[in-house]
């Protein structure tokens, strides 16, 4: 990486995918930027990702703001990943696998049947299978299996390569990357932002503060008083697998009620996720892995037969409405992008052009409007300390 500087237009706090994203776009802008990663950039909840990209499977049928704002960032996709390999020459893991979404029972094919109504209305392909037909696209699937949706538009990316080809595409552009730089205050004058103090007292001039920071976006102190947003974490508990045969059990993603199983297209899996509100708790727990393994393994019992290598949880940036933060906050030069939740790989896009967007001062797309995070502020700008 580049060696550090004591000042720069842009600092981003944050160095997972949202985080390197706006840099990487902050910087092809001509804009001098630092990321600030208190770790190693990728090792927060980016890395724990399974990296689905699935824009109706996680928003709810009341949150049409989100659900247009992912259907925009799935969209991005292709071109965002072939500029991102073009950019650093590294594959970034992006595969257009398609979803099975699988039924086990009466309910949950009635579900499947509101699903793709829901997914028709939208324009989206979708195709219902039955038992025999699901079984010979993917084979592993359990014989008892009710029903199934083939979901073409819905693809998968690696989080953990995609950090590394983010990192070196930002780091070509020019961006600096500092590791182990935590942040412990932005530092304001008056009403505006004029740099931030780092964890070992050092500070950093700079006249915009972009807060990517994930679940720690929210913590007591580190924004000024009245410029504070409600992130929280969210844990989510998550195994990785390996296939010792090689890839060949499942040719894409298969998802059930409460689970999903990525297949990776190299003989590894990704099988999660819990949602779990219990703070910064990061301990991975026997229930946790019982769970997704039980669900999973209820559609394709094959997973049973497939090498644990790790089990990890991560902690998603939730907010009260489960939409994420992007834009401008009420303290000037101060930008968020944040608060993601389950969908922070998928956004990675679209927030990363409409937050560098905001930066640059060009006129920003109306699909953000509904995610300002001034619709949180408590306080103007004037009660600010």
């Amino acid at each position: 990486m580049n060696s550090p500087h004591q000042h720069c237009e842009v600092a981003v706090i944050g160095g997972g995918a949202i985080g390197l994203a706006v840099a990487w776009r902050a910087a092809q802008r001509g804009m001098s930027v630092v990321v600030l990663e208190r770790d190693e950039v990728g090792m927060g909840a980016s890395h724990v990702a399974a990296g689905m990209l699935a824009a109706v499977g996680e928003a709810d049928p009341g949150e049409r703001g989100l659900l247009e704002l992912a259907l925009e960032s799935a969209a991005r996709w292709p071109s965002f990943a072939e500029e991102l390999a073009e950019a650093c020459g590294i594959d970034p893991g992006y595969r257009r696998c398609g979803t099975l979404r699988v039924a086990r029972d009466r309910d949950e094919a009635e579900a499947l049947e509101h699903e793709a109504d829901r997914r028709r209305e939208l324009g989206l392909a979708v195709r219902r299978l039955r038992p025999s037909e699901a079984r010979a696209r993917e084979p592993a699937l359990a014989p008892t299996i009710r029903q199934a949706l083939e979901l073409p538009d819905d693809h998968a990316v690696d989080p953990r390569l995609l950090c590394a080809t983010l990192a070196r595409a930002a780091d070509a552009a020019g961006a600096q990357l500092r590791e182990r730089a935590g942040v412990a205050r932005v530092l304001a004058r008056g009403e505006r932002v004029s740099g931030v103090e780092l964890a070992d007292g050092s500070l950093l001039d700079c006249e915009k503060v972009v807060v990517a920071a994930g679940c720690w976006s929210g913590v007591d102190g580190l924004v000024p008083v009245g410029a504070e947003l409600p992130v929280r974490p969210v844990k989510g508990q998550i195994l990785r697998l390996r296939d010792p045969l090689g890839p060949g059990l499942l040719r894409g993603v298969v998802r059930v009620d409460h689970a999903y199983l990525v297949a990776r297209g190299d003989g590894r899996y990704v099988l999660g996720a819990t949602v779990e509100d219990r703070g910064f708790d990061t301990t991975v727990t026997a229930g946790g892995a019982w769970e997704l393994i039980r669900d999973v393994a209820e559609a394709v019992p094959g997973v049973l037969e497939l090498e644990l290598e790790e089990m990890t949880a991560g902690l998603r940036p939730g907010t009260p409405d489960n939409a994420p933060f992007v834009g401008a906050g009420v303290l000037e030069g101060l930008v968020w992008a944040t608060g993601h939740y389950r969908n922070g790989i998928l956004l990675c896009p679209v927030t990363a052009e409409l937050v560098a967007a905001e930066l640059a001062g060009e006129a920003g797309a109306g699909i953000a409007a509904a995610f300002s995070p001034t619709r949180f502020a408590t306080v103007g700008a004037g009660a600010l300390t």
